[in-house]
């Protein structure tokens, strides 16, 4: 399980690393990173992501046993994605949530320098009070010194999801 997330989250890093270079040659057939994380509870992050951060949900798929072993994506084990989004459009990113229903192989951090992999996200919002509000509604803990002026009407914002990852939040207050 551990394995499968790491191997994801390097996928994922080195989509990112090489997007711009490949872009250029005309390589890919989107521009837009369709992200996968496990999570220990689905539906405890389905909520925070929509509800506190804000994105839609707009739908899941499933893989079954075989296809999940076929691909090598699990061991023959099925599993059930929800897929969300940050808006309606066709380029919008997708970050599709999964759960095997078991914790987390590895210590919580309260860092980005406790653990390898994938550690944050980032958000732009137009304003973010209105998701400073939802995460005061639901009682998430914010980060360091944050929200803080980065400069101009940029704010920054930090916390983490369910999981343990960060998600900082970047825009202008109103």
């Amino acid at each position: 399980m551990k394995f499968l997330l790491r191997f994801l989250l390097l996928l994922t890093a080195t989509s990112l690393a090489s997007t711009q270079a490949a872009a250029q040659t005309n390589e890919f057939s989107s521009e837009t990173l369709s992200i996968g994380v496990v999570v220990q509870n689905l539906e405890k992050s389905v909520e925070f992501y929509t509800q506190v951060i804000g994105m839609k949900k707009t739908g899941g798929f499933a893989v079954n046993a075989e296809m999940g072993k076929r691909t090598g994506l699990t061991d023959g084990q099925p599993v059930s994605i929800t897929v969300l989004k940050l808006g309606d459009g066709k380029t919008a990113s997708e970050w599709k949530l999964m759960s095997f229903g078991k914790p987390a192989a590895h210590p919580p951090q309260k860092h980005l320098q406790d653990d390898t992999g994938m550690q944050y996200i980032t958000i732009h919002v137009k304003s973010l009070k209105p998701v400073l509000q939802r995460i005061k509604e639901h009682n998430v803990k914010l980060l360091g010194d944050t929200p803080f002026l980065m400069g101009g009407t940029t704010s920054f914002a930090l916390v983490q999801d369910p999981d343990g990852t960060f998600v900082e939040l970047i825009g202008p207050m109103e």
